[in-house]
């Protein structure tokens, strides 16, 4: 097999799963489908009244003979808009119903993934399939599962019509309604296979760019390169246009071909009405009737072509979804997990590497946080601090060695039980579109106003706050663009402070901060014994440790040194190196 022929295999069979969460709604889809299948009929029988309708009028009858036409006329057209709008609701009801699921099950599968399990994706391109090709798979439910059932039922219908009227004329309805309704959907599949697939992708590496554009262009400015990256924009785009312009000249064809088939039809319909009106086979008044219930019919098969290239894009955004969902995740809950109940955070003979990677990132790493200490990791950016970090909280396991809080190995707890009494402050914490209270109470929701400015006064924010207009309500902007980045930072640390956790892990909490302010921040974690909880604070500005219980020096994934700080200067060491460059 192909590796073409693997990748459509592949995302064939991710279409079919997709198409089967319709499944628990298969009423609704039914429904869509007699409503459409309805909405087309009755337009049909509404061209055809009107045919017998002008053609009895140009006959002079009375006029009480056109009544009953004329009322039939009346009813099909308010008949076909209330079905038409009511097929509406009901294909767009389900189709917002099923995406809303899919929306759900992939956020859900996505959050156990996002810590470890997606390194390899840029953001813009999650972002691309959490949105972009969900949203494709709505013309799965829209235009490709109901009108294709829709096309069989009314060409089944239009034909016993057309039979009862005229017998020859529906064997050339019927056959041109499935040559349009299958070979020109099918030329449509083939022109269109490789530009949908590439479509998803090629909408993706453009998401991925501007998304990358938007969040670098302070620095794109200051270092003026804003022309290089707009040429990345807008290579990524011209690849768009491109599956975009194959797939507008497949629309095209399809359109051309559609309508000869159809005048054809027409054409051949009206060619045996006149023979069978001279033969005295059939009413001379129903030969409109005949030819306007032709053109009539082929609404039902004239959405087919797009139905066909929209369901390759559709195969590929499943594919996509999938590949991010069938990603291993990094971090199993145990079947019966333990309880934790506090105690020293012990991590001994770590060892770990990343996925893919034979790169050593931590080896045999020792760690003791007990209840009210406070132990400092400090060494060079890729020592492995960071690393070391998240596997405190879970976000993945060591391949070796043991971490445990009290008497429970992490592995043997729930990863919400270990997050809740283990809380890490990254180095790039987020800060939500909200006010600067509602940012610090994510970190205990039922905190009182009270707490929060207790937090801020400890994370060194009490006058800036007390300063402000609006107090702890002044909202930090998107992503806490009305704030500085040492506000951001310590926004991000009150959060922490602020939890009801048994340790709290700090990553980097100077990093946005002067000198002065990164050791008087410092000096107040280590000196400040009125929180019990142990406290690990990870950081490359030694000064300030002074208070510190213990300072462990890391260095290529490995602890070269620990101790308490005159112990460390004295040894003249790495961490007397790195306080003497400091």
């Amino acid at each position: 097999m192909t590796t073409a022929t693997a990748r459509d295999r592949r995302g064939w069979d991710a279409l079919m799963r997709a198409a089967a969460m319709v499944g628990p709604r298969r009423g609704r889809l039914a429904l869509s489908i007699l409503l459409g299948a309805g909405a087309i009929i009755a337009a049909c029988a509404l061209l055809a009244v009107a045919g017998v309708l002008i053609s009895k009028a140009a006959l002079k009858p009375g006029i009480l003979t056109l009544t009953v036409f004329t009322v039939a006329v009346r009813g099909l057209a308010i008949a076909r808009a209330l079905l038409r709008y009511t097929e509406r609701l009901a294909s767009h009801d389900l189709a917002f119903r099923v995406l809303a699921e899919l929306r759900v099950k992939f956020f859900a599968r996505l959050v156990p993934l996002v810590p470890e399990g997606i390194r390899r994706m840029r953001s813009g391109d999650v972002l691309d399939r959490f949105t972009g090709e969900v949203d494709t798979l709505q013309d799965l439910y829209l235009r490709a599962l109901g009108p294709p059932l829709v096309a069989i039922v009314v060409i089944l219908a239009v034909g016993m019509a057309m039979a009862f009227v005229l017998p020859a004329g529906a064997v050339i309805l019927v056959v041109a309604l499935v040559v349009a309704g299958t070979a020109i959907p099918a030329l449509a599949l083939v022109l269109t296979r490789r530009s949908g697939r590439r479509q998803g992708p090629a909408r993706a590496a453009l998401s991925a760019e501007l998304v990358d554009v938007i969040q670098g262009a302070p620095e794109l400015a200051v270092y003026g390169r804003q022309a290089d990256w707009a040429a990345r924009v807008r290579r990524a785009d011209a690849l768009l246009m491109e599956s975009q312009r194959r797939d507008a000249l497949a629309a095209a064809v399809s359109a051309v071909l559609s309508v000869l088939v159809a005048g054809a039809a027409l054409v051949g319909v009206a060619a045996a009405g006149v023979s069978a009106v001279s033969a005295g086979q059939m009413d001379g008044i129903l030969l409109a009737a005949a030819v306007f219930l032709t053109m009539g019919a082929f609404e039902a098969v004239s959405g087919l072509p797009d139905a066909a290239q929209r369901i390759v894009a559709c195969a590929t955004a499943a594919e996509r979804l999938e590949e991010v969902t069938d990603e291993p995740v990094p971090v199993v809950d145990p079947g019966a997990p333990r309880r934790l109940a506090g105690g020293p955070l012990v991590a001994r003979d770590v060892g770990f590497r990343y996925p893919g990677t034979d790169e050593v990132a931590l080896d045999g790493v020792g760690l003791t946080l007990e209840p009210g200490s406070r132990v400092a990791l400090v060494g060079p950016s890729g020592a492995g601090k960071t690393t070391l970090a998240r596997l405190l909280v879970r976000f993945a396991d060591p391949e070796a060695g043991v971490i445990r809080l009290g008497d429970v190995d992490l592995p043997e707890a729930a990863q919400d039980d270990v997050r809740h009494r283990i809380r890490l402050v990254g180095q790039e914490a987020y800060l939500f579109t909200a006010t600067i209270a509602a940012n610090v109470r994510m970190g205990r929701p039922d905190c009182g106003d009270a707490d929060i400015v207790e937090a801020l006064a400890r994370a060194g924010l009490g006058p800036w706050v007390a300063g402000l207009p609006d107090g702890i309500e002044t909202q930090v902007g998107e992503d806490g663009a009305a704030v500085s980045g040492g506000q951001r930072g310590r926004i991000a640390l009150a959060r922490g402070l602020v939890s009801d956790s048994d340790h709290l892990i700090l990553d980097e909490p100077t990093a946005q901060l002067d000198p002065v302010g990164a050791r008087e921040l410092l000096a107040e974690l280590g000196a400040d014994r009125s929180d019990r909880r142990g406290v690990l604070v990870i950081t490359h500005t030694v000064e300030g440790l002074e208070e510190f219980d213990e300072i462990l020096v890391m260095d290529d994934g490995r602890v070269v040194e620990r101790g308490r700080w005159p112990e460390l200067v004295a040894a003249g060491g790495p961490f007397a190196t790195i306080a003497a460059a400091g």
